[in-house]
């Protein structure tokens, strides 16, 4: 009697089956992470502006200027003690901003804003944006929020 060593060929054939459904059900979930990637990166801005205007806002009251609508803290225009929604005075309160993204639009006046987004490079890029909106009174704070557009979907929550 001969002992068989090794796998038929319709045991590998099955394996290969297998796997390969294995892979067309799995890959759909890895293609997304540049998607993913995006919006963690505007999550990741939004932030990094957040903390800015907060730590700033601490500054302007220790100062006691958190309650004027323009004054100057630490080189950094501020509007009731928040930073102003300009592009000089946001790259003086965020380390990296001016580097790593870029202004689609700034508007000024009362609701002052701006929208950043990622390098002109980034397919998409000014469909997913990141939008700070400076203070408009003592009691009305700056505010900041994430448009998501294609090329960069909103994570589950």
């Amino acid at each position: 009697m001969k002992r068989q060593n090794g796998f038929t060929l319709i045991e590998l054939v099955v394996v290969i089956v297998i796997l390969g459904i294995l892979a067309v059900t799995a890959a759909p979930k890895f293609l997304n992470l540049q998607d993913d990637a995006r919006a963690s990166s505007l999550q990741g801005l939004k932030g990094a502006i957040d903390g800015a205007a907060g730590i700033t806002y601490g500054k302007a009251a220790i100062q006691g200027k958190e309650a004027q609508p323009t004054e100057n803290v630490d080189g950094i225009e501020v509007v009731y003690g928040y930073p102003a929604a300009t592009s000089a005075a946001l790259n003086a309160a965020v380390t990296g901003l001016a580097e790593d993204w870029k202004v689609v639009k700034e508007t000024a006046g009362d609701d002052a804003s701006i929208v950043y987004s990622y390098e002109s490079t980034v397919k998409n890029a000014t469909t997913c944006i990141v939008t700070y909106t400076q203070a408009t009174s003592p009691s009305a704070a700056a505010s900041t929020s994430i448009t998501y557009g294609p090329g960069c979907t909103e994570p589950a929550k």
